[in-house]
């Protein structure tokens, strides 16, 4: 699985990939990532591993919750600067708590509520295992991401019909199961040569008390990209909250029923905005906007503009040109073709309106 870790690795870099964290715009709202990616900073999950915690077998999940966030209210207000690990520590408690929650499982906005340690499963279809379509050191991500170590965890709750990751998505290649332990050792070694582990799908919210059981094995300092579709509860969210460094995120979809036409979810806009504004107050963030063919007014200009209102300059924002009408789209007239030089032009044009920092 992936490919073996060498030099020439470092001669693929993008050559604006090379220079991209000098931009003074990307270190002023992406500072603790490029702090960290130079390792002049900690990780936020080395960060958690720095509190000592006493988990009693006995407690509720009520009385885990109260333990966490009481923890969480120290750990926004103390600075660290050099790491203690303990061997039961905050993320081991995210992790415990996280394990309650998929034996009725809430960690996105479906809300199953199935038991996933009894082989339940719900709208994703993932139990209670790691299962990955694969890792490998990924090119092609923006500038200052590349070179990235990438995950694709299996299966995902959204769906798009437009889909370019389909075989994953909608479940159409088994992917592999891997043991947490195994996966941590990929990730150090990919640090010799990445500037991050990437975790992506699919989606990775269904996996998210693995994967802190994952980084539990984890000591290299390497900032955690967490990018998702942003359809997760509240209650992941809460989880994330610390774990997280930058958060990459897809925003599609305008506040209309365009979501509810191309996915096989609901109340997208209300989820979704609701969750980038949590993440605003926990992480750095990346917003990444596909363009659709025929969804500029719909989609493209209320995502910008509610970016702009809501989080202005203290994010980065990706306009991505390289929509293609894949898996399902064919059959849907409105998406069945590539974006225009128009269609393209004027949604950039209305992100520099609007004052918001595009990178790709």
């Amino acid at each position: 699985m992936g490919e073996r870790i060498n030099n020439n690795y470092l001669l693929r870099i993008r050559p604006d990939s090379v220079y991209a964290l000098e931009d003074e715009e990307i270190r002023g709202v992406l500072k603790n990532y490029v702090n960290v990616v130079s390792n002049k900073a900690i990780a936020k999950f080395l960060l958690l591993k720095c509190f000592d915690v006493e988990i009693k077998g006995d407690l509720s999940l009520e009385e885990l919750w109260k333990l966490h966030d009481n923890l969480m209210k120290e750990f926004n207000k103390t600075e660290i600067k050099r790491v203690k690990i303990y061997k039961t520590n905050l993320l081991t408690l995210k992790r415990v708590i996280a394990n309650e929650i998929v034996k009725e499982c809430q960690l996105c906005e479906w809300r199953c509520r199935v038991d996933r340690t009894k082989s339940q499963r719900g709208f994703c279809q993932v139990g209670n295992e790691i299962r990955i379509s694969s890792e490998f050191i990924h090119m092609g991500e923006e500038s200052f991401i590349t070179p990235s170590h990438t995950i694709f965890f299996w299966s995902c709750n959204m769906q798009c019909v437009f889909c370019q990751n389909y075989l994953i998505s909608y479940r159409l290649e088994d992917g592999e199961t891997i043991d947490p332990r195994l996966l941590a050792i990929i990730i150090e070694r990919r640090r010799e040569v990445c500037r991050n582990t990437n975790l992506v799908g699919g989606e990775p919210t269904m996996y998210l008390h693995r994967i802190f059981e994952i980084f539990e094995n984890v000591r290299q300092n390497v900032p955690i990209v967490w990018n998702s579709n942003m359809y997760m509860s509240e209650i992941a969210m809460k989880l994330l909250d610390g774990f997280v460094d930058v958060y990459l995120t897809d925003f599609k979809f305008g506040p209309g029923e365009c979501s509810e036409k191309l996915t096989r979810i609901k109340n997208y806009w209300k989820v979704v905005t609701r969750n980038h504004l949590i993440a605003s107050k926990q992480a750095e963030i990346v917003i990444r906007h596909l363009i659709l063919p025929n969804h500029v007014e719909c989609c493209s200009f209320p995502i910008l503009e509610w970016i702009s209102k809501n989080l202005g300059r203290s994010c980065v924002v990706n306009i991505m040109d390289q929509y293609y009408p894949c898996f399902k789209a064919s059959e849907n007239e409105k998406i069945n073709r590539k974006i225009t030089r128009e269609e393209y032009r004027r949604v950039l044009e209305r992100a520099k309106e609007l004052g918001l920092i595009v990178k790709g």
